[in-house]
């Protein structure tokens, strides 16, 4: 394969791979998009779930940051998540993933007219091009109202939304 065929090829992938990337911070659209949803499940507990696609990070921020918009839309100071649900692998980001293989063998051939040995050592290089897979996080939160608890699942809602909000 021709050099020039090697850089287009890559080229074309990269930027395949670029059109799939996490849209920017809002509400769900459609059953399969991006965004945010919630769920009421008694009066002061949501079920919050943010889908992206992407790393499994962002995708976790943006869902405890509609959990304390939530909160606060709701007036309340605080919440806690009870529950927590993450779909998503680390690598989910994607991207150029080269890999390398070695291989070796050998045979023996008898027959009729003679035989032969023969061995031998296999080298192969790939590039897996791959994009950016969907990623979801759906968190229960129960909402407070007053000074948050001193546990770790514990937010306060002003808080969260300073921190979060890029």
């Amino acid at each position: 394969m021709k050099p020039l065929s090697v850089l287009a090829i890559s080229a074309s992938a990269l930027a395949l791979t670029a059109c799939a990337s996490l849209a920017p911070y809002g509400a769900q659209v459609g059953p399969s998009g991006q965004g945010y949803s919630e769920q009421r499940i008694e009066m002061d507990r949501y079920r919050v779930s943010y889908r992206g696609v992407g790393e499994p990070g962002p995708v976790a921020d943006y869902a405890l940051l509609r959990a304390a918009e939530l909160t606060t839309q709701q007036g309340y100071d605080w919440f806690e998540v009870t529950q927590r649900y993450i779909d998503g692998r680390p690598d989910s980001a994607g991207g150029v993933r080269p890999s390398v293989s070695i291989g070796g063998g050998s045979s023996r051939y008898g027959g009729r007219y003679g035989s032969y040995r023969s061995s031998g050592v296999g080298v192969g290089v790939g590039l897996n091009f791959s994009g950016p897979s969907p990623t979801s996080t759906v968190l229960e939160v129960r909402l407070g109202r007053g000074q948050a608890p001193d546990r770790a699942e514990a937010y306060d809602a002003r808080e969260v939304q300073r921190a979060l909000r890029r």
